[in-house]
């Protein structure tokens, strides 16, 4: 499946809403640290209801320490409002990486430039618009991903 990663996440609901989000869709999702709260927070575990169990959850002191676990093989699209890509254009594959930054400011250039991540991509928006919510953001790219592969896993119908 795929790979959720925040990095140095701030709003401890949308945590636990890309917790729920990875236990539903079968992704991992890595959080790279600075985390902006602790995931023993009550909104991270209210957000994330009962699924804590179910999601693979990995955390990750910096990103050499995510490079390590998930590289090499998957590609790493790293989502940012200054893509020209559209994520829609994306063929992805079984284990790629979905990176997404803080809530506040995104993805640092340095990481979105950095030699593991394969190219940027856009989610659109209306003009004038910043950004979407993280975990909005996470479930429209992991769904897409995942409708890609037709569901591949799910439970039927």
């Amino acid at each position: 499946m795929f790979r959720i990663v925040f990095h140095a996440p701030e709003i401890p609901p949308n945590t636990g809403s890309a917790i729920r989000l990875a236990a539903n869709t079968g992704a991992e999702l890595h959080l790279v640290e600075p985390l902006g709260f602790s995931l023993d927070e009550r909104n991270v575990r209210r957000a994330g209801l009962d699924y804590h169990e179910l999601a693979q959850l990995h955390v990750h002191r910096g990103l050499d320490e995510l490079w390590a676990a998930v590289l090499p093989g998957p590609r790493v699209w790293a989502f940012t409002t200054s893509a020209t890509t559209g994520y829609t254009d994306v063929a992805y594959a079984p284990g790629d990486v979905l990176l997404f930054g803080s809530e506040s400011t995104g993805l640092p250039e340095a990481v979105a430039y950095a030699a593991e991540v394969s190219d940027r991509v856009r989610l659109p928006m209306q003009p004038g618009s910043r950004s979407l919510n993280l975990a909005n953001a996470a479930s429209i790219a992991v769904y897409e991903a995942w409708r890609q592969h037709g569901f591949a896993g799910a439970a039927p119908p």
